[in-house]
């Protein structure tokens, strides 16, 4: 693979700071990319080392021991470097490390947070008026903890010097999007290929949330009727049809999407339905037509009007942006 994606560019040093029980796929998934950049390039892309506080063995949280090359106090020049987060996320048993972090607030070198990590920059201060993003179990915690910081439901984001991914395998989408602005999309692509993705997920691609997680948990009619929208995209019931199927009269089903998702059920649906369509636009080769057809839209003006008045572009354009 050596005269394949030839790049050029200098070698990019990243650090990986693991806390105690730091999650064994969010760090693998991370580190791999930059590996396979090495190997498809030819080239030293990046160097990697490992890092914690004191410089000791960190075990993950599957148990798997990683041994280190550098503590806190005794760190080479780094490009960037990547705190990963453990579970459960916690200030105390971290203090050195946010002690460190504090430290390196006006400095040049990119600081990131996988997984749970983000919650450790914050506490550091490294977030404040930056876009973040964190694993969707702690969205809401980070939220209310940090109001200073702009959380996201994103898979990941690249807020200047800060980035942030919500951890599992959003590492690598991370890793592939940074190695395509820093080297090239032909090498991003050619490394996604080899771990047989089959796309690489982008900065505004969102997590994946569950039902019970986006909505209160103690309204099981509210659920119910969320899940029947998600279950009929393509031939979308009425509210009328949704109050009966949950069993609840229309006013009592619109007072329960207002109060919880600040949303009446016709327009929640619309956005549902719009999400979708936004999806198989960017990701399959199906045309438009075909696409509104599959997100119950009756006639390609209607999907289009629908898109545009949602995200102020057509879907044709829409896909023209993917292509580009």
């Amino acid at each position: 693979m050596s005269n394949i994606q030839k790049t050029t560019k200098k070698e990019l040093r990243y650090g990986f700071l693991l806390l105690p029980n730091f999650s064994l796929i969010a760090f693998s998934s991370a580190l791999e990319p930059l590996r396979m950049a090495n190997w498809i390039s030819g080239e030293n892309c990046y160097s990697m080392s490992l890092i914690s506080h004191d410089g000791k063995a960190v075990t993950s949280s599957s148990g798997v021991q990683i041994q280190v090359e550098y503590s806190l106090k005794e760190l080479p020049y780094y490009d960037a470097v990547f705190v990963c987060g453990a579970s459960p996320i916690a200030r105390t048993g971290n203090e050195a490390v946010i002690d460190w972090l504090k430290r390196q607030a006006g400095s040049s070198m990119a600081i990131g947070g996988i997984g749970t990590g983000s919650y450790v920059l914050a506490c550091a201060g490294l977030l404040d008026k930056y876009r973040a993003t964190i694993h969707w179990w702690h969205i809401e915690n980070l939220k209310q903890e940090f109001p200073c910081t702009q959380v996201t439901n994103r898979l990941f984001e690249i807020d200047g010097l800060r980035y942030t991914c919500s951890g599992g395998t959003a590492s690598m989408d991370m890793m592939l999007f940074l190695i395509g602005r820093q080297q090239n999309m032909d090498l991003a692509a050619s490394i996604s290929e080899q771990f047989v993705c089959e796309r690489i997920r982008g900065s505004d691609d969102q997590q994946r949330i569950p039902i019970k997680s986006r909505i209160n948990a103690n309204q099981p009619k509210l659920i119910e009727a969320v899940t029947l929208m998600e279950a009929n995209i393509e031939e979308p019931l009425s509210t009328d049809d949704l109050a009966h199927h949950v069993k609840l009269s229309r006013r009592h089903l619109e007072r329960l999407f207002k109060k919880y998702l600040h949303n009446v059920p016709a327009k929640y649906y619309i956005e549902l339905r719009l999400s979708k369509a936004r999806k198989l636009l960017r990701q399959s080769d199906k045309t438009i037509l075909q696409i509104g057809l599959l997100c119950g839209f009756s006639s390609a003006s209607y999907f289009s009007t629908a898109y545009k008045n949602h995200y102020e572009i057509t879907p044709r354009e829409e896909r023209k942006q993917t292509e580009h």
